[in-house]
């Protein structure tokens, strides 16, 4: 709780001292009696009523004013200064009952019900807040022979910046220098420290536990981990789902319908002759108290929040409400493989030549040809080649997206790539008994060989597809460029319903755009990918993940969703939270618009008093808010 927390918490606490007093003395001693009439006592009851009244709801009435001033005229705190103050002006009529007391409570009890509100809404906030955390405050660059702390935004890339133990990495680079253990914990949720070395990538936000650490910066600041993640989380809020949206506009139209419905109570009947003006005006009030709208747009809004922070929780980033309901309704997911259900780190496991050709010769064109590739496949030949890589033999470079490369060196034509590349050329080529990437490779026109490349499934990648299953998924696809015996060997190990090989980006949005067709009304298709080329994809799925450790910038940009820790199991854990989510926004709104309207039709006849309205209003708001914090609590979902 802040400070201005804790002191509208003690007015609050004052307003009720001072009003229990004050009622207790109402009904204990015979004010009448000790003052010598009945309307002497009731005349001091509305003097000291009104102190704990003022105390506990002043800026309520400053800001009912305020409100209309600006014309925004129909608001939670018109009603309540309405009900209140006509409360306390029925000492005007000698036939009614006082309702000081009731219009005291009201304000004292809807000021509760608001601070609760504000708690509630300051704990769901915490939760995605902390990430706020992460962001460093300096980074510490070596400068004659000493450390000087600079802002990470002056940070150019490939400086060398040194992490002490215990600091946050500020941008993300690789280790040059040293070894320690990372807590990964604020990015990912993963509470085991994470090793590294030099030679290794590490990302911003994370804290340095052991050693001291040497890093080469890969990226600005402003495009490092951390920073996207500050910008995910500062817009998530902004993006709000349909229902939400739904209940903004249903206010804004509720809010002066029983306005007008609570005058016309007030004043048709009696003008009719069907009871005394008291008597109506007491219910017109009633009406009003009951009809605040605080349990639909304070716990419905909050549900959806409490939804996001519960996410981050689990090292998933969801980008807005609005994400978070389409998930709930997810019954298709389509998984690339590379990086997403596999690692992503190809090893070389074998290179079959012909003409004799030495494998070492085949490999070290074929690292040559792909020395100005990022991709994971030319890694690794890059990798696995022993020797240097000389960059003035190289020449006329060509990638072809979906196919491969070719390059010239040292005045050979060199094609390095799939099947597709040799068919392209006119290659003849043998295929591969070994389950794996093969790469192709021809040297002036004639096939050389080729190189099988292996990646590794993710330890967690079989337990996502039955955690999927299980959650009530009702397709899992994969869709790869890889050759299809590698698809198919991957499909079987994990249990995924349907896969296609061999496709370029522009094919996996056709088959995206295919199983989209066949979805039913109301259900959505979730693209999960990590790479460059899935973007397209990302932005056509009804919901988009990306991978957020590994995956591209162009990825976590075109996706609704990011998975900090690179794990397919939470997508499971996401979607089974966005689920409870929707569950628990239906929850209050059927609970608050039921309560609500039984109590409103009860006050309208007469039978419902302000004490049942207060329970209309701050009860139902109350138990909707704790309903709504329940959105927060992963504990079950992290089995």
């Amino acid at each position: 709780m802040n400070k201005k927390q804790r002191k509208w918490r003690n007015r609050i606490l004052v307003a009720l001292a001072i009003f229990a007093v004050i009622f207790a003395a109402e009904h204990l001693l015979p004010l009448a009696d000790m003052l010598g009439s009945e309307a002497a006592a009731v005349y001091l009851l509305f003097a000291l009523y009104l102190v704990p009244y003022l105390i506990a709801g002043h800026d309520v009435l400053l800001r009912a004013a305020r409100n209309i001033k600006n014309g925004q005229v129909f608001d939670e705190n018109l009603l309540m200064a309405i009900a209140t103050i006509g409360a306390f002006a029925m000492i005007a009529f000698p036939d009614a009952e006082p309702s000081m007391a009731e219009g005291c409570a009201v304000m004292l009890f809807y000021q509760v019900g608001e601070l609760f509100q504000s708690y509630a809404v300051g704990k769901s906030r915490k939760s995605i807040a902390s990430m706020m955390d992460i962001a460093p405050d300096y980074a510490n660059i070596e400068r004659d022979g000493g450390l000087v702390q600079v802002d990470p935004a002056e940070v150019a890339i490939g400086d060398v910046i040194v992490v002490k133990p215990g600091e946050r990495v500020p941008i993300d680079g690789t280790v040059i220098e040293g070894a320690s253990q990372l807590d990964t914990a604020a990015l990912t949720g993963e509470s085991v420290p994470r090793h590294v070395e030099a030679g290794m990538d590490v990302i911003s936000g994370c804290v340095n536990m052991t050693g001291l650490l040497r890093v080469r910066t890969q990226k600005a600041f402003g495009e490092s981990t951390v920073s996207r993640i500050l910008e995910l989380v500062e817009n998530a809020a902004e993006k709000k789902a349909r229902t939400e949206n739904f209940i903004t506009r249903f206010a804004r139209y509720y809010t002066p319908t029983v306005t007008g419905l609570a005058l016309l109570l007030a004043i048709i009947p009696p003008l009719l002759g069907m009871g005394a003006w008291s008597d109506w005006i007491l219910r017109g009030l009633t009406f009003l108290v009951v009809s605040c709208p605080c349990a639909l747009v304070i716990s419905v809004p909050l549900s959806f929040f409490g939804g996001i922070g519960g996410a981050s929780k689990l090292g998933v980033l969801v980008k807005g409400s609005n994400y978070l309901e389409a998930l709930a309704k997810v019954d298709t997911v389509v998984f690339d493989k590379t990086g997403t259900l596999t690692n992503g780190t190809f090893n070389v496991v074998a290179v079959h030549t012909e003409h004799d050709i030495d494998p070492d010769y085949l490999l070290s064109y074929a690292a040559h040809a792909e020395s100005y590739s990022d991709h994971p496949i030319a890694l690794s030949v890059k990798e696995a080649y022993s020797g240097t890589i000389d960059q003035e033999r190289i020449h006329d470079v060509r990638e072809e997206a979906g196919h491969g490369v070719a390059a010239v060196i040292d005045e050979h034509v060199v094609l390095v790539g799939n099947d597709k590349l040799m068919n392209a050329n006119g290659m003849d080529y043998h295929d591969c008994e070994l389950t794996g990437t093969i790469l192709h490779v021809s040297i002036d026109g004639r096939y050389a060989g080729h190189i099988v490349i292996a990646d590794v499934v993710k330890e967690d990648a079989a337990e996502a597809i039955t955690r999927l299953h299980a959650a009530g998924v009702r397709k899992t696809v994969m869709l790869t460029g890889d050759r299809a015996e590698v698809a198919r060997a991957v499909s079987k190990q994990l249990g995924i319903d349907e896969f296609h090989a061999q496709l370029l980006p522009a094919d996996k949005v056709a088959q995206v755009e295919r199983l989209l067709s066949e979805e039913a009304d109301g259900a959505n298709l979730a693209f999960v990918g990590d790479g460059i080329n899935d973007a397209p994809v990302l932005t056509r799925a009804d919901v988009g993940i990306a991978m957020g450790a590994m995956g591209s910038d162009a990825a976590i940009e075109a996706a609704d969703v990011v998975l900090m820790d690179d794990k397919p199991s939470n997508i499971s854990r996401a979607i089974g939270l966005a689920r409870r989510t929707m569950r628990i926004v239906w929850q209050n709104i059927v609970f608050a618009l039921g309560v609500k309207l039984a109590v409103l039709v009860l006050a309208a006849v007469g039978i419902a008093n302000m004490w049942l309205a207060v329970f209309a209003d701050v009860g139902v708001a109350i138990l909707a808010i704790l309903n709504a914090m329940r959105c927060m609590n992963v504990k079950g979902l992290r089995k």
